[in-house]
């Protein structure tokens, strides 16, 4: 049989070309075809298709070139050829009468660029979904791997320089357990020049991983990398937004292993981890600081001789964690205990010190006046106007005093008045509900000094429970503000013969589930003091 003829169409083509009869024997080549494949003609031609390209038997090329020879219908497949290539192809598989004919072209650039977008594009995705920042650690390596080795491990600097592996994830489910025990206790035995120390100094490291194993002091570390396969490693440096905050340390293949870590896409992908951390770590702070500052207004109230107090504040889980949620329980001079609770407008550091303002001009108020809760909050309204506090707030002062004929009758006098805000929550010994007087409720502060306020008075037994809250405890965008009421009076006359303290921590807990919409401010009293000797003046209780 003559040897094949080059023919010039064919050799022109700038794509590979390759055919093969009906027994799978190479018919031709061209010359783009040799370069792809990396064989001259005189190796290919003649030679068995599946000889020269064995690890196609079993994978998708050969499953699709046999489906086109047997369905008679083309195909364009691209797929991975493993060992001694380790390249992309895509190939257009044709059906001709003599056999099968494949167009193909080497596709590895726009591949792994087309990856490179698609991991840096989840990575971008999962990072921005949370600011918490110990979530962020647990999902970071897990999203790099295995585009980007067979394991990762993340390196964060604390606020004194101190480096600690906080996170680690292996592809293969029977390391994982290994690569743990190699984190926590690799740090501290590494020579200044491993590639992580290095990458923490804000340099990009690639060493092999003999080298990698042979420079580990520690035994133990140094047996458990020669578990892991002593795998060569790139350390990356993560960059803040003014230093280097830690590092991604990168695993890849060993011994006969083909992986292996694109540094580009390395990069690429710590620059991302490196903002989403610094963004977490500054905004934990913010947090904190915010915190700070708003417990700091919220001071712990002073004893009353009337009973226990209770105080809870629990800022929303959303938002900067500071706001206009306010309560305050004191003693005004005549002896009365006040209680108060409010909400200014707004969540935000604005919004905390106006509600520091009018909390000390609250409190001013009624202790120089000694003046009963609507002449407190007139006045307080008054204030607000003559010093131009140029902010809306709810509030609602509940005055708590006992005669020598209240005590003789074993009961407290409770003068209230409401400034557009909720009404108070008053359970009876037994935990049913006491039924206060109803009225048309007045104005919000903040909006006319001159507007009417109305004050109403209950007597109420020994052991009665009174709560003031904000709305964050029952509002919700799902459901209405009477259904929040309804489920905060039954879950509060469930809790009625609970001490006091875990009484509001149940409250928060069942209606709000730690996470609250919006801020929750309570304050609460209970009745509990009387004895055959008198009321009881030892005891009150204030958490935050």
């Amino acid at each position: 049989m003559p040897a094949p003829r080059r023919d010039p169409v064919l050799e022109s083509m700038p794509l590979g070309y390759m055919s093969v009869d009906a027994d799978w024997c190479i018919t031709y080549v061209n010359a783009a075809g040799e370069a792809v494949v990396g064989q001259t003609w005189d190796e290919l031609v003649g030679v068995d298709y599946w000889s020269v390209f064995p690890a196609n038997a079993a994978n998708e090329f050969g499953r699709a070139f046999r489906e086109v020879v047997a369905s008679g219908r083309p195909q364009t497949i691209e797929a991975f050829y493993p060992e001694p290539l380790n390249r992309w192809f895509e190939v257009r598989a044709v059906p001709v009468p003599t056999g099968l004919t494949m167009y193909f072209s080497e596709v590895t650039a726009q591949r792994l660029a087309q990856d490179r977008l698609a991991l840096l594009a989840r990575v971008g995705a999962e990072l921005t979904g949370t600011l918490d920042l110990t979530e962020a650690v647990r999902r970071i390596p897990r999203l790099v791997v295995p585009e980007l080795g067979e394991a990762c491990l993340l390196t964060v600097l604390d606020d004194e320089g101190r480096p600690r592996d906080l996170g680690s994830w292996h592809g293969d489910p029977a390391r994982r357990d290994t690569l743990t025990r190699y984190a926590s206790v690799r740090l501290p035995a590494m020579p200044a020049a491993a590639p992580v120390v290095r990458a923490l100094a804000g340099e990009t490291v690639a060493a092999d991983g003999a080298d990698v194993l042979a420079a580990i002091p520690d035994p133990e570390a140094h047996e458990l990398y020669r578990e892991l396969g002593a795998p060569s490693v790139l350390a990356v440096p993560l960059p803040g937004r003014d230093r280097v905050i830690g590092a991604l340390t990168f695993l890849a293949g060993s011994g006969s292993s083909t992986v292996r870590v694109d540094p580009l896409t390395a990069r690429e992908v710590a620059g991302r981890v490196g903002l989403a951390l610094d963004n977490a770590r500054l905004f934990a702070r913010q947090q904190q600081l915010a915190e700070t500052l708003q417990r700091s207004l919220l001071t712990t109230p002073r004893r009353s001789p009337l009973g226990r107090i209770a105080v809870r504040y629990t800022p929303a889980a959303e938002a900067a964690r500071v706001g206009g949620d306010w309560y305050d329980a004191f003693t005004q001079p005549g002896g009365g205990t006040t209680l108060v609770i409010g909400d200014v407008v707004g969540h935000d550091t604005a919004a905390a010190a106006a509600m520091g303002q009018l909390r000390s001009l609250l409190r001013g108020i009624a202790a120089y006046s000694d003046a009963g809760p609507a002449e407190v909050l007139r006045g307080l309204d008054t204030a607000m106007a003559t010093l131009d506090v140029d902010t809306f707030a709810t509030a609602a002062v509940g005055r708590f005093e006992r005669a020598p004929e209240d005590a003789a009758a074993g009961r407290t006098r409770m003068t209230w008045s409401n400034a557009g805000h909720l009404p108070p929550l008053v359970l009876a010994p037994g935990g049913g509900p006491v039924a206060l007087p109803e009225g048309p409720g007045d104005l919000l502060l903040g909006v006319d000094p001159d507007s009417p306020r109305t004050e109403w008075t209950v007597f109420l037994e020994r052991g009665t429970t009174v709560l003031l809250f904000t709305d964050g405890l029952v509002e919700r965008r799902t459901t209405d503000l009477d259904s929040g009421l309804a489920r905060l009076l039954a879950t509060a006359r469930e809790l009625a013969d609970r001490p006091l303290e875990e009484l509001c921590d149940e409250l928060i807990e069942r209606l709000v589930q730690g996470r609250p919409e919006d801020d929750v401010a309570l304050v609460a009293l209970r009745l509990d003091g009387w004895d055959a000797g008198g009321w009881d003046t030892d005891g009150w209780d204030a958490d935050g």
